[in-house]
């Protein structure tokens, strides 16, 4: 087996795992990749993205260099919510709440989306810290930009898979 490679040239990146004890193994592989920053980030509810409902664990990966920490939504400046309030439903029903989430929603489903891209922005390096990503997130919504960005997405794929 040759060394590993990353065709596909990306350098950043937030990336879930179903599983705490892999965030740090997938951030040495990433390294070994040639990535320059990411963060493998894991629920303290059990699921594999940055929870709204607890701490979550980050493996960290920049200049060079792997640590490990946990944040909370209160990182962010955003509150605690249950994690009954954020389970999905049927896809009629997500697809609901998707919409209703990029017409300016709020609540529990919001506060998850403004947690994560928050920390996409700050993987991204766009902004200095998490409230700040939070922040640059919730306008991206209520601007309605986000929602025009989804909608242009969907065209796209349509007519690519038309």
């Amino acid at each position: 087996m040759g060394p590993l490679t990353n065709p596909a040239g990306v350098t950043r990146q937030l990336t879930g795992a179903f599983s705490a004890d892999l965030i740090r193994p997938m951030a040495e592989v990433l390294q070994d990749l040639g990535s320059e920053t990411a963060w493998l980030v894991h629920g303290g509810d059990g699921t594999d993205e940055l929870a709204i409902s607890a701490p979550s664990k980050v493996a960290a990966l920049a200049n060079g260099t792997i640590t490990e920490f946990e944040i909370a939504p209160e990182d962010a400046g955003l509150p605690v919510h249950k994690f009954e309030d954020i389970l999905g439903g049927t896809p009629q029903e997500n697809g609901l709440a998707f919409a209703a989430l990029l017409d300016g929603a709020k609540g529990a489903y919001r506060d998850a989306v403004l947690l994560n891209a928050a920390a996409a922005l700050l993987v991204a390096d766009k902004v200095t810290d998490l409230k700040e990503g939070a922040k640059m997130a919730a306008e991206s919504i209520d601007s309605g930009a986000a929602k025009r960005a989804v909608t242009k997405l969907a065209q796209i794929t349509s007519e690519v898979t038309a």
